[in-house]
Order: C-alpha cells, then sequence, then structure tokens
C-alpha cells in the first residue's frame, strides 16, 4: 500500500498543526538521534548500507513533529480520532465533479501524447493506459502535484513516533539503499507526508519491487520521468495480478430484494447469476458477453446512501494500490471518464461525517455482538458495512449498510 499527499486538506491540516509543530519543535531531537544510532544504524548497516552513506543521509537529521497521525516516541500513545486521508471521509465528498472535470482533458491529452508507448506498456504489462492514466491522476495530478516532504526525514520521523514504526523502519532502510544505488539525489528525494515518494508515489520497498527504467536513460526515475512513471505502475498492477481483458467493474441498478449485507469479494458469484437475480446496468446495456461467465461482487462504498457497483478481480488490483475502495473507485471511474466524461448514475445521499474513533467505538461494539467486521481500525470498509446491515436486519429494519 502506498502512502498519499491531500491537497484537499492542505488549509485544514496547517489549522490543526500551526501550534502543534512550534510547541513540539526539539523537544524529542535528542532521543531521535539515539533512536537513529541504536536502531537504524545497524539495521542499514545488516541490509547492506556503507557507513559513508549512513553518516552522508542521517547526520544532523531532526525529526518533523508538524507529521499529521504521530503518537509518539516508540509508536505509544493513542492514535488520533480525525482522518487525515481523503480516501476515508464520507465517498461523496471525495468524487466531485469538479476533480473529474479537470482531470479528464489533461488525461485525454497525455494519452495522445503517449498513445505509442502506452501501447507497449500495456504490450509488456497488460493494463490498459486508461487504468495507468488514472491512478498517476490520483496520485500526483499527472505529475503536477505539489510533494515537498524530505523523504527521509519524514520515513525516520514515522518510524521513531508513527503509528506503524517497524514498518517505518524497513522503508527507511530501503530508502538508503536507494540512495546509496544512485537513483536519485537526496535532494531530489521529495515525499508525501506519509513517506510516498514521486509521481505514482511509491513507498522506497515498492520502488525497489516495480519500478522501472522504461525510457532506457538506465535510472528508474518515478520523479520525473512520465514514461518511467507510467510503466511503473503498470508493473506494480502487473505483479499483483491485474487480469488482462477484464474491466474494473459496473454501475448497477441493485433490487433491495439483493440485500446489501452480501457485500464483499468472498461473496463472489458469475456476473450471469446477479442478472438472474434483476442486477442491471445503470446505463441499460447488457453485461459485455466475456464477462457474464466471469466473477464479480457487490460493492457498496457509502452502502445505500450511494451508487452501486459490481466489481472485478481487477477492483482488488486497484485497491492494493491504495487499501481503500473509494481510491480504486476513483481510479475505475476517472478511467471511464476518459472515453465518455460522465459520472455516477446513483446519487450520493447525505449522511454524517464521523470520525476514525467513532467508526472504532461501533466496530467494537458489533464485534462484541459477534460479527466480523475486519478488524476495529476505524475505517469503514466491506465488513463493516455489512455487519451494520446485519444488525440492522437483525432488529427488524431495511438494510443500508452504513452508519446511522
Amino acid at each position: 500500500m502506498t502512502g498519499k499527499i491531500q491537497s484537499v486538506f492542505a488549509a485544514a491540516l496547517a489549522i490543526l498543526l500551526v501550534h502543534a509543530g512550534p510547541a513540539m519543535a526539539g523537544k524529542y531531537d535528542a532521543q531521535f538521534r539515539e533512536f537513529l544510532k541504536s536502531d537504524i544504524e545497524p539495521a542499514a548497516r545488516q541490509a547492506g548500507v556503507s557507513q559513508a552513506t549512513i553518516d552522508r543521509e542521517l547526520k544532523g537529521l531532526t525529526p518533523d513533529t508538524s507529521l499529521p497521525g504521530l503518537v509518539g516516541p516508540g509508536g505509544k500513545g493513542t492514535p488520533p480520532k480525525v482522518n487525515f486521508q481523503a480516501e476515508f471521509k464520507t465517498p461523496a465528498r471525495y468524487f466531485r465533479e469538479s476533480q473529474f472535470n479537470a482531470l479528464v482533458p489533461r488525461g485525454r491529452s497525455l494519452m495522445k501524447r503517449h498513445a505509442s508507448t502506452l501501447a507497449r506498456i500495456e504490450a509488456r504489462y497488460g493494463v490498459p493506459g486508461r487504468i495507468i492514466l488514472a491512478i498517476w491522476a490520483r496520485e500526483s495530478g499527472y505529475g503536477g502535484a505539489r510533494i515537498p516532504y524530505d523523504a527521509v526525514r519524514v520515513l525516520a520521523t514515522q518510524a521513531f513516533m508513527g503509528q506503524r514504526p517497524d514498518f517505518f523502519k524497513a522503508e527507511l532502510v530501503s530508502a538508503l539503499k536507494i540512495l546509496q544505488n544512485g537513483d536519485v539525489s537526496r535532494s531530489a528525494m521529495k515525499s508525501s507526508w506519509g513517506g510516498a515518494m514521486g509521481q505514482p508515489q511509491f513507498l522506497p520497498s515498492s520502488f525497489w519491487k516495480y519500478a522501472v527504467d522504461f525510457d532506457g536513460d538506465g535510472k528508474r526515475n518515478i520523479w520525473t520521468s512520465e514514461v518511467d512513471t507510467m510503466a511503473s505502475i503498470a508493473h506494480y498492477l502487473s505483479e499483483h495480478g491485474w487480469i488482462k481483458g477484464r474491466d474494473w467493474g459496473y454501475e448497477v441498478v441493485l433490487p433491495d430484494t439483493v440485500s446489501c449485507t452480501r457485500e464483499g469479494p468472498d461473496n463472489r458469484q458469475k456476473i450471469s447469476a446477479f442478472v438472474q437475480e434483476g442486477v442491471t446496468r445503470v446505463s441499460g446495456r447488457p453485461f459485455p458477453d466475456n464477462e457474464m461467465n466471469q466473477p464479480g461482487n457487490i460493492l457498496l462504498p457509502a452502502g445505500r446512501y450511494g451508487p452501486a457497483f459490481i466489481a472485478t478481480e481487477n477492483f482488488y488490483v486497484l485497491k492494493d494500490y491504495n487499501e481503500s475502495d473509494t481510491y480504486a473507485l476513483f481510479v475505475g471511474h476517472l478511467a471511464d471518464r476518459y472515453g465518455n466524461n460522465a459520472g455516477f448514475v446513483g446519487d450520493w445521499k447525505p449522511m454524517k461525517e464521523t470520525t476514525r474513533g467513532a467508526v472504532r467505538n461501533l466496530q467494537e461494539r458489533l464485534q462484541g455482538l459477534g460479527h466480523d467486521v475486519g478488524g476495529a481500525d476505524g475505517l469503514i470498509g466491506f465488513k463493516t458495512r455489512r455487519s451494520i446491515g446485519k444488525d440492522q436486519e437483525k432488529n427488524g429494519f431495511f438494510a443500508t449498510c452504513w452508519v446511522g
């Protein structure tokens, strides 16, 4: 999974952190230096990073305590109740028409400009160009988004006082290996506040596995090379199981007779079976012949409060890029709109904004009632949604599979 830079939160985040940052500045510097010396340096040396590289890249480093979501040294502290990433907020806000109308023209232009390159990339990796462009758009606005953070400092801070210290410790070591290898200079190694780097927003470990040199200049350059960026995205999806020839999914009309509690990839059946139950495409057109005998599943990112979909396995490959239903749906929907720039047919109905803390409390209550919510993590995934629906049905209500 990659970290994200969400420009939509810039103003709100600045307000949240303007007081906390200066107050904490310098507070942990000595402890941070000891952490680098005792934890990071030995791990880096064991991974083959030279002492010269370690000294050069870590010398004088201080933690960036203005980063969102920090909990304290060692990862010990109370997780934040605020959702800092757009993917985990109310879906309607994530699918504003203005965003798609801004991204579609640029994507169409890039599709024409890189037509031959995209064809070669698809021939090698099996991923359609429109999917590649849509991820590129979502991650960095086709390379136009401001990605301002020093990746090493971000990763070191997250390893020291973030919520997943062991995870980011390994990512920091991977970043040091990248610098030692000469793939990018330290000054150019920019990341999001979550440590995701360059135009495709790869974490360092993903860079090692999936970044490719497709333009043939000898560098895997995901910071300034459009060609390497597109090919690296395609390689990532291919390695995560993209099925050539299948789409990501289809917006549908889901009859009330088909319960929302049947959502989820573990409830797949042939698309033809959904058709027999009265599920139809919103366009009125039939499902493609090649899809009818293939598996699909119900997808309801906002329960009955939003559009309904039949998703294919490729939808969950998109989720491997970012563990969020709304993220994968945004990518698939944008990819569709490069052709016909039309929005969803179903409406996103008004709903109450909630916090991760409130959702976590609800998940714990549902777990106590015997439901499988997929873990009390404060995120409303399909297991949480259908657990809500099952609880609603058990109590005699029509299931909406959404909070409230």
